[in-house]
């Protein structure tokens, strides 16, 4: 994203406008070796880097690390699927906001319940739908930068010197959107703590013996 610092509002409202995601239909139909994957990621998403150019979208070591920490599942036969890619464009965005482990407590039970076609809805589905919310509140977003700014343009308004007026200006606005920022990671947080204690509470109750398959064990053993 890059941002015009003579124009700012302007500016980010036109980059977010052209952030977009990688649509499933240009996601090849069949599985991909890691290099195509890296290759196909890299061509579709550097420019939502932060460098473009410089910063790496995906690595080899990035994917192995994603399926050692459970956050991807491992390819079939050296090959990545649809629902593979899903999920690395998933990890891409939300590693820009949350921990490795806050990202596995998300994954691992959306992996265990519809990766591979295992659930009713089906993993493409569920991707679309994701991205679709997003890209309707880009709309939003931008209109909110646009308050923000609007309001600290009231500030500082007696400084003579305009230099350190736009710098306290844009410092203002940096604490605004960051307090933003903190205020939604805070409440992310707490889901993801539920989502992970629910889920821990799962696996400790399938954990315990089935009472009648005891019973029928203490029949025959009689």
């Amino acid at each position: 994203m890059i941002i015009d610092s003579n124009d700012l509002v302007n500016s980010i409202m036109e980059s977010l406008s052209r952030i977009e995601y990688i649509k499933p239909e240009e996601i090849p139909g069949i599985d991909l070796y890691m290099d195509q994957v890296t290759t196909l990621m890299d061509s579709k998403l550097k420019t939502t880097t932060r460098y473009p150019g410089e910063d790496k979208v995906l690595t080899k070591t990035m994917i192995n690390n994603y399926t050692k920490n459970e956050l991807l599942p491992p390819p079939n036969k050296k090959k990545y699927s649809k629902d593979h890619m899903y999920l690395l464009i998933l990890i891409y965005y939300l590693k820009g906001v949350l921990s490795i482990t806050d990202i596995q407590s998300v994954l691992k039970p959306l992996n265990d319940r519809f990766f591979g076609g295992a659930g009713e809805v089906p993993f493409e589905e569920i991707y679309k739908e994701i991205f679709e919310i997003q890209k309707a509140q880009s709309d939003a977003v931008a209109k909110d930068v646009a308050r923000k700014w609007k309001a600290v343009q009231g500030t500082y308004g007696d400084l003579k010197d305009k230099e350190q007026q736009e710098f306290l200006r844009k410092l203002s606005l940096i604490c605004m959107l960051s307090f933003d920022v903190y205020m939604k990671k805070q409440l992310i947080e707490k889901m993801i703590d539920e989502l992970a204690m629910k889920t821990a509470a799962a696996k400790e109750e399938a954990k315990k013996p089935d009472p009648k398959k005891e019973k029928g064990k203490s029949k025959e053993s009689k």
